[in-house]
């Protein structure tokens, strides 16, 4: 009987702790669940409005210069592919630098890295307005670039650390809306402007105002909750990037990035060219004007990452390509109102398309993000790079038409890789 009692209190004891250990377990897991950030509560929106004026500072100083490209042509006497440089010299800067700082992130954290690059490349901006010839312009164009690609390698990897998994569709949909109201802001105020002051006095403006967002995104982001810093090894980052090409979806997003990205910038650089010859001949500033398209870009990356939380990223991304593909069919007809609705149609794909993509590098990268969003970005930018020089040949070949048969073969491999490998890959 004792004995029998004595195994009693012994199995009694052994559940009591293993009760009191699974409790315990899951008090830290609901400790760390609820150290995410999460809608609303009190710190998502300042972090939100942060990341925002991030991505927003990004593409205004990014692409201020493109509807400066004819101004630039004349003032310097040199061609579109030329004055192209102006961009793709800061998005292949940018493109090298993502390969860096992500990895230095990884060691430093993230907001210090983030704050740095925002201060240096409104800066550079600013040196730039002042640079009495073309190199020296080029050269502050791709310190810009290099600068930026501290934010932009870190940004994404700060979302899918500090945000709650529940919200990151939409928050990443959010921090891209700022993309592309940064976008649109950076080409609407040079273009409108520089019809009005010198180009010189319209970058200057840009650099400003990119000064001011860094010190309200300094003053606004919430230090890192979730960011364990790791030893800069570079032995480990070659490893990290081995790891993530052997991943079944990795590399084809990565090469959605350079296709898409291409394609997009390429349609917005040589535009402005089309809309200032004949039969058009409009001014700079209703050229500048046109950047409204925009707008559809910053409803449809925040929908479009609300959309895959429920149905799955699988399902849809795809059908963003092809729409972005009839937008660009839709920019071939004459009336400049069909222009601009194929912008409109165009830009709204295109958005959705890469808010989907970046959310789901996050998401599918098991060890090192910060390194899988540094080589979607590098993708990304060097897609700017090399796509946006290219489109100039094309022009110089055909014109606008010319300028679209190459968008379209981008696009057409992008639509293929959508379709017959991102589709039937499994939810990460």
């Amino acid at each position: 009987m004792s004995r029998h009692t004595s195994s009693s209190s012994s199995l009694s004891r052994a559940e009591d702790a293993t009760q009191s250990t699974n409790h315990r377990l899951k008090r830290e897991a609901e400790a760390v669940e609820s150290d995410f950030i999460e809608r609303g509560q009190r710190g998502y929106r300042p972090t939100m409005l942060a990341l925002f004026l991030g991505a927003f500072s990004t593409f205004v100083l990014l692409y201020c210069v493109q509807p400066l490209m004819p101004v630039l042509s004349e003032a310097f006497g040199i061609d579109a592919a030329t004055s192209s440089l102006s961009l793709s010299v800061a998005t292949g800067m940018l493109a090298i630098g993502l390969l860096i700082t992500g990895p230095i992130s990884d060691a430093v954290g993230r907001k210090s890295v983030m704050t740095i690059a925002l201060l240096a490349a409104s800066t550079c901006t600013l040196l730039a307005a002042v640079m009495p010839n073309w190199t020296g312009i080029l050269i502050m164009r791709a310190l810009a670039g290099l600068s930026l690609s501290g934010l932009c390698a870190v940004a994404m990897t700060y979302l899918n650390e500090e945000i709650h998994p529940r919200y990151l569709g939409l928050s990443m949909g959010l921090y891209i809306s700022g993309n592309s109201i940064g976008g649109m802001s950076g080409r609407l105020i040079s273009g409108v402007m520089v019809d009005w002051v010198p180009w010189r006095w319209t970058l200057a403006t840009i650099g400003v105002v990119a000064l001011i967002a860094a010190i309200l995104f300094m003053r606004w982001l919430p230090p890192s909750r979730h960011f364990t810093p790791r030893p800069l090894n570079w032995r480990s980052v070659l490893t990290g990037f081995t790891v993530h090409f052997k991943d079944r979806g990795l590399p084809w997003l990565f090469a959605e990035a350079f296709l898409l990205m291409g394609g997009f910038v390429t349609l917005y650089n040589y535009i402005a060219y089309r809309l200032l010859a004949e039969p058009y001949q409009v001014s700079q500033a209703l050229v500048g004007l046109l950047s409204v398209a925009y707008l559809s870009g910053t409803y449809s990356s925040a929908w479009a990452g609300s959309l895959a939380d429920r149905l799955g990223r699988q399902r849809i991304f795809w059908m963003f390509i092809a729409m972005m593909l009839a937008g660009l069919a839709i920019t071939l007809f004459e009336p400049i109102s069909l222009i601009l609705l194929g912008m409109l149609v165009f830009t709204f794909g295109f958005f959705a398309a890469h808010s989907l993509a970046s959310g789901w590098v996050g998401q599918r990268a098991r060890q090192a993000k910060g390194q899988a969003s540094s080589l979607y970005l590098f993708s990304y930018y060097l897609g700017s790079s090399v796509a946006g020089t290219l489109g100039g040949a094309f022009w110089y070949w055909g014109g606008w038409n010319g300028v679209s048969l190459f968008i379209a073969v981008l696009l057409l491999v992008a639509l293929a890789i959508g379709v017959l490998h991102l589709r039937r890959l499994e939810t990460a």
